[in-house]
């Protein structure tokens, strides 16, 4: 894992707690010592990498310190709709650069984002490809692989529209 590689990962567990998404202690740990392996520099990054399993309680403080040190530290918008919003941008960054499968990705953007903002047109494709996915069926003639296709697309149609719509604002 290179430097970089090591810091782009500590800013998205950054933003995956920002997002109330469950981190267990054991990733944060982890995280620290991939990134301490790698070259990051930060005074509570080795103590971080260093806890022994009893100590695992105190990762999230410490996760939350070296985050501070490496000035990672990530606050979602404090409007709890803004808040999903900039959580399905992220997340379908996400499926469009390839690091979250579509399946996966389109499901948490239907699941647990859509719904909470009232299914907006903004999302529906996006939620139609949760849907085909989540039911796809062998007998349908296309491959999951297509439909997963479609949900990276559908990502990518998100995203540039919403920078479009940042633009004119």
């Amino acid at each position: 894992m290179t430097h970089d590689d090591a810091l782009k990962q500590l800013s998205h567990i950054a933003r995956e707690r920002a997002f109330g998404r469950h981190v267990g202690s054991d990733r944060l740990i982890q995280a620290g010592l991939d990134a301490l392996i790698a070259g990051a520099d930060s005074p509570s990054l080795a103590m971080l990498a260093g806890l022994f399993r009893s100590e695992e309680p105190e990762a999230p403080a410490l996760f939350d310190q070296v985050l501070e040190e490496l000035g990672l530290l990530f606050h979602p918008p404090a409007d709890p709709r803004a808040a999903k919003w900039a959580m399905a941008y992220w997340v379908a960054g996400q499926i469009a650069d390839g690091t979250l499968d579509p399946a996966v990705g389109t499901h948490l953007i239907s699941a647990d984002i859509a719904y909470e903002l009232g299914y907006p047109v903004e999302l529906e494709p996006l939620v139609h490809c949760a849907h085909s996915l989540d039911c796809w069926e062998e007998s349908w003639g296309g491959s999951v692989e297509e439909l997963k296709g479609e949900a990276v697309e559908a990502a990518k149609q998100f995203l540039s529209k919403g920078s479009a719509a940042e633009a004119r604002d």
